[in-house]
C-alpha cells in the first residue's frame, strides 16, 4: 500500500507531467486564460488520461506482448486515444455545450496530448503492473489538473498586474510556469 501511496505521490508532486516532465504544454498556455475552461480541460484530460491508460495496460499486455506486436504500441495508443477523445467531445458538446465552446481547437487535440501518450509509455517503460498503473495515471491526472487550475488562476490575476508591456501575454506566463516548475522541484526531497 506504501509504495501505490508513492507513485501517486510522485506523479503528482515530485514527477509532475507538466512542470517537470514539459508534458502538456500547449493546452497550458491556451486553455488557461479562464478558470473554467482550464478547469474543464483539466478534467477532460484527466478522464481520457486515466482511462486510456488502464486501456492501453491491457491492449499491450494482452494483445501486443502475446502477438509480438510491441513495436506498435504507440500508433496503436494514438488511434485508441483518437477514437476515445472523439467520445468525450461528443458528450461535451452534448451537455456542456458551454465548456466546448470555451475549449475549441484544444479538446480535439487531447487525441494526441503529449501527457495521454507520455503516462501510457512510461507505464509500460516502468514495467507497472495494472494497478501501479491505474495509481500513476489517477495521479498524472490530479497533477495536471491542479498545475493547469493553478496557472490559470495566476494568469487571471496577471491580466490586472501592472506588467512591462515587453512581458504581457505569452512571456509573462511562462516566466510563471518556468517558477512553477521550480517551486515543485522542492518536492524532489520527498
Amino acid at each position: 500500500m506504501g509504495e501505490l501511496f508513492s507513485i501517486f505521490t510522485v506523479a503528482v508532486l515530485v514527477q509532475n507531467i507538466v512542470l517537470i516532465g514539459f508534458l502538456g504544454i500547449c493546452p497550458l498556455l491556451g486553455v488557461s486564460k479562464k478558470t473554467n475552461s482550464a478547469l474543464g480541460m483539466g478534467l477532460a484530460t484527466s478522464f481520457v488520461l486515466i482511462v486510456s491508460s488502464i486501456l492501453s495496460w491491457a491492449i499491450y499486455h494482452l494483445v501486443l506482448v502475446p502477438f509480438d506486436l510491441t513495436f506498435m504500441r504507440t500508433i496503436v495508443f494514438i488511434t485508441f486515444n483518437a477514437t476515445l477523445v472523439q467520445f468525450v467531445e461528443m458528450v461535451i458538446k452534448k451537455y456542456i455545450p458551454s465548456l466546448y465552446r470555451s475549449l475549441g481547437v484544444f479538446l480535439p487535440l487531447i487525441t494526441t496530448n503529449c501527457v495521454i501518450i507520455g503516462v501510457a509509455l512510461l507505464n509500460i517503460s516502468r514495467e507497472y503492473t495494472f494497478i501501479e498503473s491505474t495509481i500513476h495515471a489517477i495521479g498524472a491526472a490530479v497533477g495536471f489538473t491542479i498545475v493547469i487550475y493553478i496557472f490559470s488562476v495566476m494568469r487571471v490575476r496577471l491580466e490586472h498586474s501592472n506588467v512591462p508591456s515587453g512581458f504581457k501575454g505569452v512571456p509573462v506566463a511562462l516566466i510563471v510556469v518556468a517558477l512553477m516548475s521550480m517551486a515543485f522541484l522542492g518536492f524532489a526531497g520527498i
